[in-house]
């Protein structure tokens, strides 16, 4: 009988972008058990959010993730357009749809790039990123910025799109698919990523129905969930488009349901930029009467929440976010106990982690009777990092 080894991958690794912790249990080459622990990144975004104006926590709330920096704007204007309520003007939410749908297509094919650099599969990794460098010029001519797009505020959009940019920016998204087609040709056909990918890392759509997940990760278990269609916002109810779902939750399908994402993603964007109404782009919300707002969107991961309590003054009272890597990332001890452990790290990556969309936790004391502020953290590091120098 092989001998039980304990095998760390993280805080920090070279396969993971941000800090998270999990210790697996192997047998030889399988996974028997896995600890996942979380808390590395301490943020503090929720209480940041309500020491700004209801204006200002957009902002915060777009970096809480970069490659999600509509995402959670998106959702946190809709908590607070639930709070007033209002109907935001028609051709904002054909703007808020358009840059939603130009970050599911950057996000898609970073992850898809990762994917292949995590397999030994480079050309994928750079023709994948080469398209999504496309798809950034896209975003910059729309909101000036490649990320972080400062868009959204509460009953509409910043700033208007140009007429004389929606030629250029059809062109250049028409441009990119030749090469989709290309890529698609390449995970549907290579034999080599069909045999590192496919009956890898199952999620079945019972085990994905009991964990909740989210987004790609439970469509790819045949779970029909999308945001866009159950609960349609923006523009999405005006597009002929499909939900991609399929059934065998390997990580093969969760390859192949985001590159047939792409696809509908390209349709939207499409669509609504030939389609833009005329219009008002503002609501002018005045003020924020007291009460509780929630706001949800259909994020490249899954459904990102947010949820925003305002007891009548400029800022909110209270703010919550739940991001979909915190409900996806649990599914993790369902997908890899079982597999070699050369599988762990790519079962992992099906789920497009993000731990700094899942983390954004205050810090206090033992008791809970004192806040650490940012200054107190960066102080405690300090005088822990002296002690230990010290002690050497």
């Amino acid at each position: 009988m092989a001998k039980k080894t304990i095998v760390p991958i993280g805080p920090y690794h070279p396969l993971q972008e941000e800090p998270e912790f999990f210790t697996l249990t192997v047998e030889g080459e399988k996974v028997i058990d896995i600890e996942v622990e979380v808390g590395y990144n301490h943020r503090g975004i929720e209480k940041l959010s309500e020491r700004k104006s209801f204006d200002q926590s957009t902002f915060v709330v777009e970096r809480i993730c970069g490659i999600c920096s509509t995402s959670h704007p998106y959702a946190y204007t809709r908590a607070v357009e639930d709070i007033v309520p209002m109907e935001v003007p028609e051709r904002a939410k054909y703007i808020r749809t358009i840059i939603a749908e130009g970050e599911r297509l950057h996000s898609h094919l970073l992850w898809l790039g990762l994917a292949g650099h995590f397999l030994g599969y480079n050309t994928v990794y750079m023709w994948a990123w080469k398209l999504r460098e496309e798809v950034l010029d896209v975003m910059e001519i729309l909101s000036g910025n490649r990320n972080n797009y400062a868009m959204f505020t509460p009953g509409g959009v910043r700033r208007d799109i140009k007429a004389e940019d929606i030629p250029v920016c059809l062109k250049k998204i028409d441009s990119i698919v030749p090469t989709l087609e290309m890529l698609k040709k390449a995970v549907m056909d290579d034999p080599v990523l069909h045999a590192r990918t496919k009956g890898v890392g199952i999620l079945t759509k019972e085990e994905a129905i009991d964990y909740s997940a989210l987004g790609p990760t439970s469509r790819a278990s045949g779970v029909a969930r999308d945001v866009r269609k159950d609960s349609p916002y923006g523009a999405y109810d005006q597009v002929e488009w499909e939900m991609i779902v399929t059934q065998n939750g390997d990580v093969f399908d969760k390859v192949v349901l985001r590159v047939l994402e792409m696809f509908e993603t390209y349709k939207i964007l499409k669509y609504c930029l030939e389609n833009l109404p005329s219009g008002e782009i503002d609501a002018n919300i005045k003020s924020i009467p007291p009460g509780d707002g929630i706001g949800h969107i259909e994020a490249p991961r899954g459904e990102t929440f947010h949820f925003v309590r305002s007891d009548g003054t400029n800022s909110p009272e209270r703010h919550k976010v739940r991001a979909p890597t915190f409900m996806n990332l649990p599914t993790y001890k369902s997908t890899v106990v079982g597999e070699t452990i050369a599988d762990a790290t790519i079962i992992l990556a099906a789920i497009d982690p993000c731990y700094c969309c899942t983390e954004r936790m205050t810090v206090k004391d033992t008791d809970g009777k004192k806040l650490y502020t940012g200054e107190d953290l960066v102080r405690l590091s300090q005088e822990r990092t002296e002690e230990i120098r010290k002690s050497i």
